[in-house]
């Protein structure tokens, strides 16, 4: 059994959750997963590592409350509570963990996040910050009250760029059109980007980057529901080959990623999510 040690809604739909967790904090990299399950009976849920302790032995994921399952994860369960399983770390780390430093010193990261997906962000930056590598963060989101994690990654990063759809906070429009701004106008140069969020930003953020020249890393952690490539539900094409998100990622070169593809397929249980929902 593994204790929540802290629940914390960060906004209306998007919960923080700490959990006892000692083997797979001390563990975790960057980029890697677990697969949670509340009760014996639970739905297996993948989860990406929002951050992790190997001190205090836990781990920290962020749940949105988007089915059936998660809200039961969400709402039934408390500080003190337990969940019967929590398996991990899961999937490749971050391919920039694998780098020497001097690889590292010569590094530009900016990130996109949008959505539940800045969670995950931020062990990435924290990580590349901690070395001294040059990080920044766009985060976006439709208006300011949906906006996560803006502090941590605020200490996580060299510069922080929030961006609202109705402009209540930040730059008004999306992170994309404010990663234009910085390279266009502003004469920002980058190595990399990494995008994690929507299905739909993370395609435009590989055309924006494709038309800055910028290299584009994205996480496919959102089609995944088995975690361990049997089911074949996370499989996409990328350079025309079949990967499978969980076990060959669950990041990916954004440039060679068949979006429309991906993009049907983050839909194909829709119906049954709905169906689940309806019997709440």
């Amino acid at each position: 059994m593994f204790k929540i040690l802290e629940k914390q809604m960060l906004n209306p739909v998007i919960a923080k959750i700490v959990i006892e967790a000692p083997r797979v904090a001390k563990a975790a990299l960057p980029g890697q997963f677990l697969i949670v399950r509340d009760g014996e009976k639970g739905e297996r849920i993948p989860l990406t590592i929002s951050d992790s302790d190997p001190v205090k032995g836990s781990v920290t994921v962020v749940i949105q409350l988007i089915g059936a399952s998660t809200r039961q994860m969400v709402e039934e369960y408390n500080v003190g509570d337990s969940y019967s399983d929590v398996v991990g770390p899961l999937g490749n780390p971050s391919d920039f963990v694998n780098m020497s430093p001097e690889e590292l010193r010569a590094q530009h990261y900016v990130f996109i996040a949008g959505g539940l997906g800045t969670a995950p962000v931020y062990p990435q930056a924290k990580w590349l910050h901690d070395r001294g590598v040059a990080v920044d963060v766009i985060i976006g989101a439709r208006t300011r009250d949906l906006l996560i994690y803006t502090a941590e990654l605020g200490g996580a990063c060299d510069n922080l760029y929030l961006c609202t759809d109705d402009g209540s906070v930040g730059f008004k429009g999306v992170g994309t059109a404010k990663l234009e701004q910085l390279v266009n106008e502003e004469g920002k140069s980058y190595t990399t980007c990494v995008a994690i969020g929507p299905m739909i930003m993370m395609k435009f953020a590989s055309l924006c980057c494709g038309k800055l020249g910028i290299p584009i890393v994205v996480s496919m952690n959102s089609l995944m529901v088995d975690g361990t490539g049997m089911c074949g539900a996370c499989r996409i094409s990328v350079g025309g080959e079949t990967r499978f998100s969980c076990v060959d990622g669950p990041e990916f070169d954004g440039a060679l990623v068949d979006w429309d593809e991906a993009m049907r397929r983050s839909r194909q249980y829709k119906g049954e999510e709905t169906a689940a929902m309806e019997k709440k």
